[in-house]
């Protein structure tokens, strides 16, 4: 079951970690949707690069927006990518500190 493997990067690299085979299919599987899913086909009707829908239409909302609001919704999502990369670094700094901090001392 999953509640035997412990979190954060001990799930990656200590003595209780996933199985080699597993985290190789989840890089295999991440691998596959770069390779076949998530690709910038030009001519489909891509607005702007890195805009993955690839013909598929952008339902109603998309449609009715004019290109100012387009462009402030784009950089709200590109701002919250950040963000939460942000915050995934400080936890994962936060797990590696464990409870002593450097001039701090211990907690």
């Amino acid at each position: 079951s999953f509640d035997s493997y412990p979190n954060g990067l001990a799930a990656l690299f200590g003595p209780d970690s996933v199985p080699d085979r597993g985290t190789v299919q989840i890089f295999c599987f991440i691998g596959l949707l770069e390779l076949f899913v998530m690709k910038d086909i030009p001519g489909t009707g891509n607005e702007f690069v890195g805009d993955f829908r690839n013909g598929v239409d952008g339902g109603v909302f998309w449609k009715n927006l004019d290109e100012e609001t387009k462009l402030k919704k784009r950089a709200i999502e590109l701002n919250n990518g950040r963000a939460a990369m942000m915050g995934i670094l400080g936890l994962m700094m936060h797990e590696q500190l464990g409870g002593s901090i450097p001039i701090v001392g211990e907690m």
